[in-house]
């Protein structure tokens, strides 16, 4: 056992990277959950904050939480991320949308 296993508040952070090719397709590593999808935007929590995908025609083709990793296809409009207050609002508002 290293000494990352005994103690989790010293264990390095996941790397999260985004990749993007022609702006139809985005892979991305780090992410903890995704919070909500559809085929217009993606929430994704990622081990740097939240982070919103808008895009047209946006499927998810790859998710493995258990890595972090994630890909979505479609056509990449914005990429954004999201403070804490923020991401709650949207959080809020896709839950409304998905009862």
């Amino acid at each position: 056992m290293n000494y990352y296993e005994k103690d989790p508040a010293i264990r390095p952070q996941k790397e999260h990277l985004v990749t993007m090719n022609n702006r139809r397709g985005v892979e991305i590593s780090g992410v903890k959950e995704v919070d909500s999808f559809d085929n217009e935007e993606f929430l994704l929590q990622t081990v740097m904050g939240y982070l919103i995908i808008r895009g047209e025609n946006l499927q998810l083709k790859n998710l493995d939480l258990e890595s972090g990793n994630v890909s979505i296809k479609g056509k990449i409009y914005e990429l954004s991320y999201l403070d804490e207050q923020h991401a709650e609002k949207a959080k809020g508002f896709f839950s409304k949308l998905f009862k």
